[in-house]
């Protein structure tokens, strides 16, 4: 990656919308030269879609928290069957699988406190493998909006 690679993949991230004239104007180039280097970035799995940012508050989702869960017998078709359970939950919005005390942790959006209780204690708990459940509310949440790799050391 060089340095019009990365001034791609920054302005990309902070708005995913942008033409590829725009992309051209912004960064001083022709525009098939931008076309060429997102197309090589996607063939290359760099760049993997693009998204729209949700304001949670405004769809009705205000309450985020960290559920962390510990699962027994920590095999894999345990570890595979949670993992494929608690991605169709609509109040899950990233699965992490762990090492450590948790095997999961799961970032979660909802409308209130109730919901989460009930999230947690109807939803959850309904699994017989899960040991152990931590929830711990988000107050904030800030979140990294453009990501570029290190530099390469020239050495």
């Amino acid at each position: 990656m060089d340095e019009l690679d990365t001034a791609l993949l920054t302005l990309l991230q902070e708005d995913a919308g942008l033409t590829n004239k725009e992309l051209a104007t912004r960064l001083n180039t022709a525009q098939s030269t931008c076309l060429e280097r997102v197309r090589r970035l996607t063939r290359q799995g760099v760049l993997r879609g693009r998204r729209a940012e949700v304001d949670l508050r405004r769809i009705g989702r205000p309450v985020q928290a960290m559920v962390a869960v510990r699962l027994r017998p920590p095999n894999r078709s345990v570890i595979e069957s949670f993992t494929k359970f608690v991605e169709t939950l609509p109040e899950v919005l990233s699965v992490f699988v762990m090492s450590g005390d948790d095997d999961f942790l799961l970032h979660i959006a909802v409308t209130d406190n109730d919901h989460l209780n009930s999230f947690v204690l109807d939803r959850l708990t309904e699994r017989r493998e899960i040991v152990n459940v931590r929830t711990s509310i988000i107050f904030s949440h800030t979140q990294r909006t453009v990501v570029l790799p290190f530099p390469q050391d020239p050495s």
